[in-house]
């Protein structure tokens, strides 16, 4: 009995850790990429080069692809947090694939279909914007126009 509380509390003390560790790793990739970003723009601003600048962009699109790897390993090994519940949109809902650019009407980006964006390890949206759930996309929403920003399609199972 002894023995399986004390693996309890290991497996308790170890699993925050191990997610811990994944925000973590996301975010220095994102902290990479910042700096990626910044070389490039300091060298185009210092008239480097035509070579080295490109060098420099093609660090900020390894750093790019860096994150998105890691981002596809966490949501591999997580997959119950992109299993939400049914999606049961406003009345008359037909869904229909969007586009940045679409306008939605009011009721398809009301305060019932916001979703966190730190859960899903979405980027934080600025002021005004909404991340929203619409059937098994989510999409990035001007909440004073209905605008759709940014949409990523399939990513809830």
């Amino acid at each position: 009995m002894r023995k399986f509380i004390i693996a309890g509390l290991m497996a308790a003390t170890l699993v925050p850790t191990i997610a811990s560790a994944q925000n973590r790793e996301l975010r220095n990739d994102r902290r990479d990429i910042r700096e990626e970003q910044r070389d490039v723009n300091r060298a185009i601003r210092n008239g480097s080069s035509p070579r080295e600048v490109r060098n420099e962009q093609r660090d900020v699109r390894d750093a790019r692809r860096e994150y998105r790897q890691d981002w596809q390993d966490y949501r591999r090994r997580s997959p119950d947090v992109f299993r939400g519940p049914a999606y049961v949109g406003p009345r008359g809902y037909a869904y229909r694939p969007i586009a940045p650019g679409y306008r939605f009407d009011r009721g398809y980006y009301d305060r019932r279909y916001w979703i966190d964006p730190y859960r899903y390890r979405l980027p934080a949206a600025a002021y005004g914007r909404r991340w929203i759930r619409y059937g098994n996309d989510v999409v990035l929403v001007d909440i004073r126009s209905g605008r759709v920003v940014t949409v990523y399609n399939r990513f809830f199972f």
